[in-house]
């Protein structure tokens, strides 16, 4: 059996990394792993540390960052339940190549790298199996640097309403919904590559069509408008 709690190890069995396992090789893999609740917000790892194990976020969030030649954060990615995160890093540098924040109220597993790597090597289809989720996982990153390079700052902030819609609400149809945004807006402007300036203007922007903000809650009021504005950038 698993040294995780049953309610955790079935938490771990929705990243998508682990989606095509059976319990029995979850619980193998996972052997060795920890939970870890974090009451305080602070320093995960730092870019250049040792590899030697990857994570599962539970229940908060965490933010990848790189940080600028003034010293400022630039987020890179954030993960938040139920993702899988740093395991490129174990599999192939065995380097962190950025840091990483975890903030207050989060619970992550801690998966060692050597027991890990040692129950891959003895079974190779499972070890197949999470090669394509990590493979899934690469495609996904490249979809978000191509529409970084191709969207305006409203398509992009439109595209990330709407993926939250979906998460949060379903995705309504045609109609309305509200969501609230998991991040701070200093945070989103650099998760989607712009300036903050730059995401108050393309807040002001989407209020054509439909968008009302107050704060971290944002109201969409015409979801179909948001989908043709995004589909603008890709004809």
């Amino acid at each position: 059996m698993a040294g995780l709690p049953a309610a955790d190890l079935e938490l771990c069995a929705q990243a998508p990394l682990f989606a095509a396992l059976d319990r029995t090789d979850l619980c193998a893999l996972l052997e060795q792993a920890q939970a870890v609740s974090y009451g305080e917000t602070g320093l995960l790892f730092s870019q250049g540390d040792t590899a030697d194990r990857f994570f599962v976020v539970l229940a908060g969030r965490v933010n990848l960052f790189a940080l600028t030649e003034t010293g400022d954060q630039s987020i890179i990615e954030v993960f938040d339940a139920v993702a899988t995160f740093a395991e490129a890093a174990m599999f192939s540098s065995g380097k962190f190549p950025l840091n990483c924040e975890v903030l207050a109220g989060s619970r992550l597993v801690h998966v060692p790298a050597g027991p890990f790597l040692k129950r891959l090597s003895e079974n190779r289809k499972t070890a197949f199996h999470l090669m394509s989720g990590l493979s899934r996982w690469q495609m996904r990153m490249i979809h978000e640097i191509t529409e970084l390079k191709s969207k305006s700052p409203g398509q992009r902030l439109a595209s990330f309403l709407l993926a939250l819609a979906r998460k949060q609400e379903g995705d309504a149809e045609g109609g309305g919904t509200q969501v609230r945004l998991p991040i701070t807006k200093a945070v989103l402007a650099s998760r989607i590559g712009i300036a903050p300036e730059s995401l108050s203007r393309a807040l002001g922007r989407l209020k054509a069509v439909g968008v009302e903000s107050h704060g971290r809650e944002v109201v969409l009021t015409d979801l179909d408008a948001l989908r043709r504005l995004v589909r603008e950038g890709e004809e």
